[in-house]
Order: C-alpha cells, then structure tokens, then sequence
C-alpha cells in the first residue's frame, strides 16, 4: 500500500526556532537548475523569515549534486557555521549512474555532519521524473527547500544546546596523561 502523499512545506515553519544570530551556508548544484534554483529560494525564504539575516547565509555553487558534499566538507572545514543545507536533483534515467550518485550524495553529506559536528541537511531531490522534481520544488507537494530550510533551523537549535560554545571535544585517542 503507498503511503499517503503530503505536502510539509506548509506546516515546515510552525514553531521554528528563530535564526537572528546563527550562520548557514546553502550549497546548491547547478544540474537541473529549473528544480534547485526554486528549492534555493524556498529555503532562503524560509531562513530569513524566521531571522536569519542574508549576510549571515553563504551561498556556494557546485557543478552537479555529486560535489556538494566536497563544498559541504570545505565549508564546514573553513567557516563557523550552524548548518549546511545541500540542495541538489537527481533524476533517473536509464542507467545505473542515478544509484551511484544519489547514494555517495547522501552518505557523503551525512560523513560530512558527522566529521564536523555541524549538520548538513540533505536537501536532494532524488526522483524518478523531472515532473516529479517540479512537483516538489514548488508544485503540488511543496518546496522541499522549504523543509531543508526548517530543518536546518532545528539542527542549528539542537546543536547549540547539546554543544555550546564553550564545549570542548575531546579527543578518545588522546594520550590524558
């Protein structure tokens, strides 16, 4: 049985935490740019709406969805960020390379997440149609920008409270002694 069809972006700003004083970076691939570049507005809406201010938001573009999580890694490496929201699209065709690259995508931005303590939101459509990427960049399900946007402003919140400033990592390996 499918599951029911939804449409989140219209509930994705309910009770979002406010974004005044934090950092975000939108990495967004330049493939199929019709679909990204509305994800790319949905999710810059989204964050300045809920007081992120535009020169907080670095914005960073990339060939194809494969190399977002290299920006990613970059950014996260580079800049004292809150989150990373990838936004990519991925359409099948009639080979196998849709697997692949959906895949290292996916795997990729979460390696990158978990590398540097700091979230990195999969923002990348992975559909079978270009009508279904439409459909999810504005049309009849929503902006899944929207929802990486709100995402994100909810890592950014989680982080901040199970990390503070002041946290300092430790390292398991290093010699205490």
């Amino acid at each position: 049985m499918a599951a029911k069809q939804k449409n989140l972006s219209s509930s994705a700003d309910q009770s979002l935490p406010g974004g005044s004083d934090l950092y975000f970076a939108i990495v967004v691939s330049d493939w199929n740019s019709e679909i990204t570049d509305a994800l790319y507005k949905g999710a810059m809406k989204t964050l300045k709406a809920n007081g992120v201010e535009e020169n907080n938001i670095i914005t960073v573009r990339v060939p194809g969805s494969y190399e977002l999580p290299q920006a990613a890694a970059m950014l996260a490496e580079t800049q004292s960020l809150n989150a990373i929201i990838c936004i990519g699209c991925v359409i099948q065709g009639e080979t196998r390379h849709f697997e692949f690259i959906s895949q290292a995508v996916a795997q990729n931005c979460m390696k990158v997440a978990l590398d540097h303590f700091t979230p990195v939101i999969f923002g990348v459509l992975t559909t079978d149609t270009f009508e279904q990427a439409k459909d999810r960049a504005g049309g009849k399900h929503g902006n899944k920008g929207v929802e990486a946007a709100a995402a994100a402003l909810r890592m950014a919140e989680l982080k901040d409270l199970m990390m503070p400033d002041d946290f300092d990592l430790v390292d398991p390996f290093d010699d205490p002694w």
